[in-house]
């Protein structure tokens, strides 16, 4: 059981034209947020499978909407608003947040990847608990849709990790390995997969039955 181990979903409460916004003249501004909504709610689901599974924790970390329309969309889950900053200063705090409350393993995922799994998010924490300080999950657009990391290495880790880093560029994922092989770390590494983010995404929407 991963007692002591924590899952992170990044995620935004689907609010019509604040969210998907790159898919409002394909969707319109309700169907981007319809898409938004479902995605994260598959997410959910796998998290609340591994949950079962091996004991872990789930913090939802959220932007936009509140709290309460969080709960009342997701049910009793624990609910978290995002910080200020760029994504990784936002990142970077909430990993802070769950290490100070003495968590040994978090794992941040995102919420536009429709083919995370309880198995994937599994095999990282399995990485994490196994030896290796840092586990990343690189997406099809040259980002990262997950990154994992201990505790113990925490110092180092979330400066090396998240500040000043190329985001939503498509070297994002060859630079953080980069930085991690100069500082010596070797980081495990998940299958690639596809987000949903631009209309030429849609049809991998589609495939999975969100549209």
């Amino acid at each position: 059981m991963y007692t002591n181990s924590r899952l992170l979903l990044f995620t935004r409460y689907p609010e019509a034209g604040k969210t998907k916004t790159r898919l409002i003249p394909q969707l319109g501004a309700d169907g981007a947020a319809l898409l938004q909504k479902r995605l994260t709610e598959r997410v959910v689901v796998q998290t609340q499978l591994l949950a079962k599974r091996c004991g872990t924790q789930t913090i939802v970390h959220y932007s936009g909407g509140t709290r309460e329309e969080m709960i009342s969309w997701l049910g009793p889950v624990r609910c978290v608003a995002q910080t200020t900053g760029d994504l990784g200063q936002r990142m970077r705090a909430a990993f802070a947040h769950s290490f100070i409350e003495g968590v040994e393993t978090a794992v941040l995922v995102g919420s536009d990847i429709p083919d995370i799994s309880a198995d994937l998010l599994h095999q990282a924490f399995h990485y994490l608990l196994g030896g290796k300080e840092v586990v990343i999950g690189p997406s099809q657009d040259g980002g990262y849709y997950l990154v994992g990391l201990v505790a113990r290495c925490a110092a180092q880790l979330l400066p090396l990790l998240f500040d000043q880093m190329p985001w939503s560029s498509t070297n994002l994922f060859t630079v953080t390995k980069a930085r991690l092989r100069q500082a010596g770390y070797d980081a495990a590494t998940l299958p690639v997969l596809r987000d949903i983010d631009l209309p030429a995404d849609l049809s991998l929407a589609q495939h999975h039955g969100l549209l």
